[in-house]
């Protein structure tokens, strides 16, 4: 399974903005094929996102990317692509710079995820199980594949809409009770009594980047009434059947020191935010809340960690799927949980390495999507080969992000038929 040629093209992805797909083929006829995503709200360490800068797309074209990821072929021609390491080890040496800015972490992770599917398509396993047998391989730990807890995000605010709501996303997780399928059924009676609430109050039930309604709500309190409310619409009781979970994408927030929710008519350092967002987990039971603060605020994050022991507090931005990040939130106790995103870091080699960091020191593992998806379900697959245990893609609806829920529903039904 040698890997023989490398193509690539710009598309579109769910903002309409361009992106890679690109296909390994191998000299059996085996292909992969990956697209790759994009963040609206990004942390500042993040692997470099290659853009042309030119007039075409308002400058956000990524022709020279996709010219990059052919190049790639010069150097991994006949290479087999079985050998995952092998290839992101020289695709990071080829590029050369520490944030992938040289050939761009889109064009090297659009290769490398190729890779994978062209490997498990060669040995002719599903790409979840092919991709089990990797992680083992190259974590040396026993691991199990499971099916994730989805979090659903059912209203956006922040960078993901329009509207006066500061926090970015409200999300809906269903009870580990029930089966992957039954969880999502829950979880979309929720979403769909959500909408009649706001439809019957006369709110707009357009929907922002993610799937989730986005109307004016004026403050998160009013907000998080509305999901309680809605999941009991939907015969369900919260915090038994269906949890309530966070992103507050607080870097987007923070300036200067000061923490402004605009729609609240609030300013407040960073003690004062932690107290805020500790009155919000007690209040309204919460059980997740991801970047309550800026991700160089690290004293904020220690002080939350150590206030809210039971809440899942998880790095996004703070991390960026880098193990050394990751490793510095550990010394200092700075979260409990890291969202995974494989186009943060740029090879599945480095998620690997960080979700095997992560899993060796008990800190908790989410698969995540990008606000700027495509049709590409791989991030199912991978949630369910490295017991991430939770995914994070968006609400049940817009294809980009049922594409998601659709393939854990295939792969929930080989595995437990």
């Amino acid at each position: 399974m040698k890997i023989k040629n490398i193509d690539s093209i710009e598309v579109l992805d769910s903002r309409g903005r361009p992106t890679l797909c690109t296909t390994v083929v191998l000299d059996d006829g085996c292909k992969g094929t990956a697209f790759v995503p994009s963040g609206a709200s990004t942390g500042s360490l993040e692997a470099h996102e290659l853009r042309d800068n030119e007039e075409r797309y308002g400058g956000l074209g990524v022709q020279n990317a996709s010219e990059n990821a052919k190049k790639l072929l010069e150097d991994l021609d006949n290479k087999r692509a079985d050998d995952q390491a092998s290839i992101d080890k020289l695709l990071i040496e080829i590029d050369g710079t520490s944030n992938k800015s040289k050939i761009g972490a889109n064009a090297i992770l659009s290769v490398s995820i190729a890779c994978t599917r062209a490997a498990a398509n060669s040995l002719n396993l599903n790409l979840y199980e092919y991709l089990n047998i990797l992680y083992k391989k190259q974590s040396n730990l026993h691991t199990e594949m499971s099916m994730p807890r989805p979090m659903l995000n059912i209203f956006n605010g922040g960078s993901h809409s329009n509207n006066d709501v500061d926090i970015q996303e409200f999300m809906i997780i269903p009870s580990s009770d029930y089966s992957f399928r039954d969880g999502l059924m829950n979880s979309v009676s929720v979403y769909t009594a959500l909408k009649r609430r706001l439809s019957s109050n006369g709110l707009s039930v357009s929907v922002g980047d993610e799937g989730g309604f986005s109307p004016n709500l004026g403050s998160t309190e009013n907000v998080l009434e509305e999901i309680i409310a809605s999941i009991k619409d939907a015969g369900l009781k919260h915090n038994k059947d269906m949890f309530i979970a966070l992103d507050c994408a607080a870097t987007e927030l923070f300036d200067s020191g000061i923490y402004t929710l605009t729609g609240e008519n609030k300013k407040m350092q960073s003690d004062e935010m932690v107290e805020y967002i500790q009155k919000l987990i007690e209040k309204y039971e919460i059980t997740s809340v991801e970047d309550p603060f800026d991700e160089k605020d690290w004293k904020a994050w220690q002080s939350l960690t150590e206030i809210c022991k039971d809440t899942q507090i998880v790095g996004d931005d703070i991390f960026v799927t880098q193990k050394d990040l990751l490793n510095k939130g550990i010394t200092t106790n700075a979260a409990n949980a890291i969202l995974i995103k494989p186009n943060q870091v740029g090879t599945i080699t480095e998620c690997f390495e960080t979700i095997k960091l992560a899993q060796e020191n008990n800190i908790k593992t989410i698969i995540s999507h990008r606000s700027g998806e495509t049709e590409d379900s791989f991030i199912a697959d991978l949630s369910v080969a490295v017991d991430a245990k939770q995914i994070k893609t968006g609400a049940p609806a817009r294809s980009d992000r049922t594409a998601k829920y659709n393939r854990l529903l295939m792969i929930e039904n080989e595995l437990y038929p």
